[in-house]
Protein backbone atom coordinates (compact mmCIF):
# COMPACT_ATOMS: atom_id res chain seq x y z
CA UNK A 1 0.00 0.00 0.00
CA UNK A 2 1.55 3.51 -1.19
CA UNK A 3 0.31 5.08 2.62
CA UNK A 4 2.85 5.27 5.17
CA UNK A 5 2.18 2.40 7.69
CA UNK A 6 3.31 2.63 10.77
CA UNK A 7 2.89 1.06 14.28
CA UNK A 8 3.28 -2.63 12.34
CA UNK A 9 3.62 -4.50 15.38
CA UNK A 10 0.31 -4.35 16.28
CA UNK A 11 -1.23 -7.26 14.87
CA UNK A 12 -4.57 -6.75 14.56
CA UNK A 13 -7.82 -4.06 14.52
CA UNK A 14 -8.58 -4.63 18.74
CA UNK A 15 -4.91 -3.86 19.33
CA UNK A 16 -4.39 -0.70 17.61
CA UNK A 17 -7.94 0.44 19.20
CA UNK A 18 -6.32 -0.16 22.69
CA UNK A 19 -3.38 1.80 21.26
CA UNK A 20 -5.36 4.89 19.48
CA UNK A 21 -7.37 5.27 22.97
CA UNK A 22 -3.91 6.02 24.44
CA UNK A 23 -2.79 8.25 21.68
CA UNK A 24 -1.02 11.60 22.70
CA UNK A 25 0.77 12.69 19.51
CA UNK A 26 -1.24 15.77 18.84
CA UNK A 27 -2.94 18.09 21.33
CA UNK A 28 -6.04 17.33 20.68
CA UNK A 29 -6.19 14.52 23.02
CA UNK A 30 -5.93 17.15 25.71
CA UNK A 31 -9.23 18.92 25.04
CA UNK A 32 -11.00 15.72 23.94
CA UNK A 33 -13.03 13.68 26.22
CA UNK A 34 -12.31 10.60 24.36
CA UNK A 35 -11.35 9.23 21.26
CA UNK A 36 -13.66 7.84 18.52
CA UNK A 37 -11.77 5.19 16.60
CA UNK A 38 -14.64 3.58 14.42
CA UNK A 39 -17.08 0.95 14.36
CA UNK A 40 -19.06 -1.45 12.47
CA UNK A 41 -17.76 -5.06 10.66
CA UNK A 42 -14.19 -5.60 11.14
CA UNK A 43 -14.40 -7.94 7.92
CA UNK A 44 -16.70 -4.88 6.11
CA UNK A 45 -16.49 -4.96 2.40
CA UNK A 46 -16.96 -0.98 2.29
CA UNK A 47 -15.31 1.68 4.24
CA UNK A 48 -16.54 4.90 5.07
CA UNK A 49 -14.43 8.20 6.60
CA UNK A 50 -15.24 11.05 7.34
CA UNK A 51 -12.94 14.11 9.02
CA UNK A 52 -13.75 13.91 12.49
CA UNK A 53 -15.89 13.47 15.43
CA UNK A 54 -18.27 16.30 16.50
CA UNK A 55 -19.40 16.66 20.11
CA UNK A 56 -22.54 13.95 20.07
CA UNK A 57 -19.72 11.46 18.57
CA UNK A 58 -17.27 12.20 21.66
CA UNK A 59 -19.87 11.98 23.67
CA UNK A 60 -21.15 8.88 22.52
CA UNK A 61 -17.56 7.34 21.78
CA UNK A 62 -19.08 6.29 18.26
CA UNK A 63 -18.82 8.16 15.19
CA UNK A 64 -21.67 9.59 12.72
CA UNK A 65 -24.41 9.61 15.52
CA UNK A 66 -25.24 13.32 15.29
CA UNK A 67 -27.68 14.73 12.49
CA UNK A 68 -25.05 14.08 9.65
CA UNK A 69 -24.87 10.56 11.24
CA UNK A 70 -28.87 10.10 10.90
CA UNK A 71 -28.74 11.53 7.27
CA UNK A 72 -25.82 9.15 7.27
CA UNK A 73 -28.21 6.21 7.79
CA UNK A 74 -31.05 7.05 5.98
CA UNK A 75 -28.47 7.19 2.80
CA UNK A 76 -26.80 3.99 3.65
CA UNK A 77 -30.32 2.49 4.39
CA UNK A 78 -31.68 4.16 0.96
CA UNK A 79 -28.68 2.83 -1.31
CA UNK A 80 -29.69 -0.77 0.31
CA UNK A 81 -27.16 -1.30 2.53
CA UNK A 82 -26.81 -1.95 6.68
CA UNK A 83 -25.05 0.14 9.07
CA UNK A 84 -24.01 -2.83 11.01
CA UNK A 85 -21.94 -4.50 7.48
CA UNK A 86 -20.29 -1.50 6.91
CA UNK A 87 -17.41 0.11 8.82
CA UNK A 88 -17.34 3.81 9.72
CA UNK A 89 -14.53 5.99 10.82
CA UNK A 90 -12.89 8.98 10.72
CA UNK A 91 -9.46 10.78 9.68
CA UNK A 92 -8.94 12.41 13.14
CA UNK A 93 -10.17 10.38 15.90
CA UNK A 94 -11.00 13.05 18.45
CA UNK A 95 -13.10 16.29 18.09
CA UNK A 96 -11.24 19.54 17.48
CA UNK A 97 -12.51 22.30 20.04
CA UNK A 98 -15.59 24.05 18.85
CA UNK A 99 -16.13 21.68 16.07
CA UNK A 100 -13.57 23.28 14.05
CA UNK A 101 -11.80 21.73 10.82
CA UNK A 102 -8.78 19.59 12.17
CA UNK A 103 -5.01 21.10 11.43
CA UNK A 104 -2.91 19.32 8.59
CA UNK A 105 -0.38 18.60 11.62
CA UNK A 106 -3.66 16.71 13.51
CA UNK A 107 -4.98 14.78 10.61
CA UNK A 108 -0.83 13.95 9.92
CA UNK A 109 -0.80 12.30 13.45
CA UNK A 110 -4.49 10.42 13.10
CA UNK A 111 -3.17 9.13 9.38
CA UNK A 112 -1.40 6.32 10.72
CA UNK A 113 -4.52 4.94 12.46
CA UNK A 114 -6.39 5.28 9.77
CA UNK A 115 -3.94 3.24 7.47
CA UNK A 116 -4.16 0.45 9.57
CA UNK A 117 -7.86 0.73 9.52
CA UNK A 118 -7.54 -0.20 5.72
CA UNK A 119 -5.11 -2.60 6.50
CA UNK A 120 -6.45 -4.39 8.71
CA UNK A 121 -10.29 -4.07 7.56
CA UNK A 122 -9.34 -4.80 3.65
CA UNK A 123 -12.14 -3.21 2.48
CA UNK A 124 -12.34 -3.83 -1.03
CA UNK A 125 -13.96 -0.13 -1.22
CA UNK A 126 -14.06 3.39 0.50
CA UNK A 127 -16.32 6.45 0.42
CA UNK A 128 -14.72 9.62 1.57
CA UNK A 129 -17.06 11.12 2.91
CA UNK A 130 -15.80 15.20 2.50
CA UNK A 131 -12.50 17.20 1.69
CA UNK A 132 -10.39 15.81 4.74
CA UNK A 133 -10.84 12.48 4.08
CA UNK A 134 -10.49 13.10 0.48
CA UNK A 135 -7.16 14.93 0.42
CA UNK A 136 -5.57 11.89 2.96
CA UNK A 137 -6.87 9.21 0.07
CA UNK A 138 -7.41 10.58 -3.32
CA UNK A 139 -5.23 13.62 -3.68
CA UNK A 140 -3.73 15.97 -1.83
CA UNK A 141 -5.18 18.91 -3.46
CA UNK A 142 -8.51 17.82 -4.31
CA UNK A 143 -11.78 19.51 -4.26
CA UNK A 144 -14.68 17.44 -3.30
CA UNK A 145 -16.82 18.84 -6.07
CA UNK A 146 -13.97 18.26 -8.54
CA UNK A 147 -13.70 14.70 -7.89
CA UNK A 148 -16.35 13.37 -6.31
CA UNK A 149 -18.14 10.03 -7.97
CA UNK A 150 -15.20 9.25 -9.59
CA UNK A 151 -13.56 6.09 -8.64
CA UNK A 152 -9.87 5.60 -7.63
CA UNK A 153 -7.85 2.79 -7.13
CA UNK A 154 -5.27 2.84 -4.49
CA UNK A 155 -3.68 -0.70 -3.04
CA UNK A 156 -6.56 -2.26 -4.86
CA UNK A 157 -9.13 -0.81 -3.63
CA UNK A 158 -11.73 1.53 -4.94
CA UNK A 159 -12.33 4.64 -3.40
CA UNK A 160 -15.08 7.06 -4.27
CA UNK A 161 -15.56 10.44 -2.76
CA UNK A 162 -18.37 12.43 -2.17
CA UNK A 163 -19.77 15.22 -0.08
CA UNK A 164 -20.20 15.23 4.01
CA UNK A 165 -23.60 14.40 4.70
CA UNK A 166 -22.74 17.62 6.86
CA UNK A 167 -22.55 19.95 3.90
CA UNK A 168 -26.08 17.92 2.80
CA UNK A 169 -27.41 19.42 5.87
CA UNK A 170 -26.28 22.65 4.70
CA UNK A 171 -26.83 22.73 0.92
CA UNK A 172 -29.80 20.49 -0.37
CA UNK A 173 -29.08 21.02 -3.93
CA UNK A 174 -26.21 18.15 -3.12
CA UNK A 175 -28.41 15.74 -2.08
CA UNK A 176 -29.19 14.46 -5.65
CA UNK A 177 -24.93 14.46 -6.63
CA UNK A 178 -24.78 12.24 -3.36
CA UNK A 179 -27.82 10.14 -4.37
CA UNK A 180 -26.14 9.44 -7.94
CA UNK A 181 -22.80 8.99 -6.05
CA UNK A 182 -24.16 6.68 -3.48
CA UNK A 183 -26.02 4.53 -6.34
CA UNK A 184 -22.54 4.40 -8.09
CA UNK A 185 -21.48 2.91 -4.87
CA UNK A 186 -23.78 -0.14 -4.35
CA UNK A 187 -22.99 -0.89 -7.87
CA UNK A 188 -19.16 -1.41 -7.22
CA UNK A 189 -20.12 -2.81 -3.94
CA UNK A 190 -21.99 -5.41 -6.16
CA UNK A 191 -19.18 -6.32 -8.56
Amino acid sequence: MEWLLQLDYLNNLDELERYCLQCRRCKLRNTSSRVVFGEGDSAAKLMLVGEAPGAEEEQQGRPFVGNAGKLLNKILTASGFRREEVYITNVVKCRPPGNRNPTKEEADCCFVYLARQIEFIQPRLIVCLGLLATRYLVHREASVSAVRGSLFTKGGIKIVPTYHPAALLHDASRKKPVWRDFKKIRKLYLQ
